[in-house]
């Protein structure tokens, strides 16, 4: 990812600007969803404890 500073923009500006499209297209959620190794049976068990709750 790559954010560029303009001429009179200051470098707050810039990190929350930079900040913004990380969580806009989802780079700190997919980190910690890779951080722990989770087997696949476990995925599924929590895939459907999600739909559960969503549809109660």
């Amino acid at each position: 990812m790559e954010t560029r500073v303009g001429e009179n923009e200051s470098i707050d500006s810039a990190l929350k600007r930079f900040r913004r499209q990380c969580q806009k297209d989802g780079v700190l959620a997919e980190i910690k969803k890779r951080e722990h190794y989770e087997k696949p049976s476990v995925k599924k068990k929590k895939k459907k404890a999600t739909a559960a709750r969503r549809k109660h």
